[in-house]
Parts: structure tokens; sequence; C-alpha cells
């Protein structure tokens, strides 16, 4: 995170890294599908050099270990210490010497050189500079080396986000002030055409970007689906600054607007969705 991140990294080093570090395994069923999918676009070959970038709780890297065998090398690299706390905790007894974690901002640290592969699944969207950070990974690519990651396209293509996001709103009668949807946070790589601009305007070459949609389960109930939506997501955020003194009528108020969502078992699932973008460094 080029240059004036020092809010982002103190978000992920305070309650909200200590909060996902927590909910690991509750996130991880949200986010899988799109790494997965990411990592088949990947294609991390044996013996290949790697970066994952924002690897949060490690489950990417340690899957990235895997591929490369113990004649590669992964690196997994995060701002958040909770959560890399929790990744090193879950490589260590699959004892894997070609796997290592470091607590370093990706956009600006000195990071190994001459990687056949950059990946990050959901870690890229919160650089301050985007452009710049792009040119700074870049440089840490062998000269064809791929840079492959998945993020999420817009909040109205993503109701499993927002669906619960609005019902909290309704029911503080909040309004929220225009957003810069360029801003760093979960959709500042939305919008195609800024997103290609930004990394050709880096240097990298042969960008392609995917749609890649699937249905997130949020909650067996629509209460359980509520109950989740107010730990992690859009909405959890909303109800740091609403107050945890109006966290049950925000609770009544999701679960009252996915009711109708819900399947006849009950369950809520809704749709995420996201890019899966590759590009190469063609010098």
């Amino acid at each position: 995170m080029a240059g004036g991140n020092s809010e982002q990294i103190a978000d992920w080093n305070g309650a909200m890294g200590r909060q996902w570090a927590a909910l690991q395994p509750e996130i991880d069923g949200v986010v899988v599908p799109f790494g997965a999918a990411a990592l088949t676009a990947a294609a991390a070959q044996a013996g290949e050099r790697v970066i994952d970038i924002g690897c949060g709780c490690g489950d990417t890297s340690i899957t990235l270990a895997q591929m490369v065998g113990a004649a590669g090398a992964v690196l997994g690299v995060d701002v958040s210490r909770p959560m890399l706390e929790v990744a090193r905790t879950r490589a260590a007894p699959l004892r894997l010497p070609q796997l290592d974690f470091r607590e370093v901002d990706a956009s600006a640290a000195e990071l190994p050189a001459r990687n056949d592969l950059l990946y990050s699944r959901f870690g890229v969207m919160f650089f301050s500079q985007p452009t710049p950070a792009f040119v700074h990974l870049r440089k840490s690519l062998c000269v064809g080396g791929r840079l492959v990651f998945v993020c999420w396209r817009a909040p109205r293509d993503n109701p499993w986000a927002m669906a619960p996001l609005v019902a909290a709103r309704k029911a503080m009668n909040a309004t929220p002030a225009p957003a810069d949807p360029f801003a760093p946070g979960p959709f500042a790589f939305a919008d195609e055409e800024r997103l290609r601009g930004i990394l050709s305007g880096a240097g990298f070459g042969n960008i392609q970007l995917q749609r890649f949609d699937t249905a997130i389960s949020i909650g067996a109930t629509p209460r359980d689906a509520a109950q989740s939506a107010v730990r992690f997501g859009p909405a959890s955020r909303f109800i740091l600054d609403a107050g945890a003194q109006n966290l049950p009528a925000i609770l009544d108020a999701i679960e009252g607007d996915l009711v109708p969502l819900a399947a006849p078992d009950g369950r809520v699932s809704l749709n995420g969705s996201t890019w899966i973008v590759s590009a190469s460094n063609p010098a």
C-alpha cells in the first residue's frame, strides 16, 4: 500500500484485523470459491517462486506452497499481524519449508526479485496509490512473470454484501454521503476500464479480466445470515459507527429483509461477483 496507507494498516492491526483473524473459518467459507478460481487461472507450477499479496490467514499461501512443491518458494505478505499469526499457526504442522510469511506493506516494501507469479485474493484493492503500487510489484517479477488476482465487482452485483448493509442503514434511518467509488476499499477495482488503466499504466501487458460469479451461502436461516452479516462485511463496518447499542434493531432489520430472499429450506444464498484478473510483465 504505497504511501498514505497508515489508516489501512492501523485498521488491519486493530479491531478489524483481530475480528477477521477470529472469524477465519467463517470468512474462508465466503471467499474460498473466488480464491480457487484465481488459483486455477494462476496455474502455479512446481518449482515456481510466488508472492501471495495480502495473504491474510494463510490458506492461499499454503495451497500455493503445495502447488510449487519443495523446489519452489512462496512468500505470504500482509500488513495484519493478527492474521499472520493465524497463518503461521495453520502452516506450522504442515512442515512446508518452501513457505514463509512476512509482515510488510507489499506496495512499498522490498520484495524478493525474479518471481514467477504474484497472486492475491482480495488483497490489492486497498492501495492508496494503486498505479505506483503495481509499478513496485511488477519489479519483483521475472520477465514474462504473471500477476493474477481476484477483486470484487460493483456493489450492485454483490447482494451478499449490500443487502444487509441497506437493511442496516434503513434501520438507523441513515443516508450515506456520496462516496468516492475509487477510494481504497473492497470495491475500489470494480470499474473495468479504470482497472485496465491502472495495470497498463504500471507497465503490465496481456491484461485480461474475466467475470466470475457464484452464490454465497451466508446463513442456514435469515437470522443466521443476519448474524454473519454483522460480524464481517460492509454491514459490520456500519455497526462500528452506529454503536453496539443499536445492534439488536439492526439485526432484526437485516433478518426481515433477508426473509423474502431465503430458499424454501430457510437458507440464504446471495450472489457474489468478482473479476479474475491476469496480466504479465513484458520486460
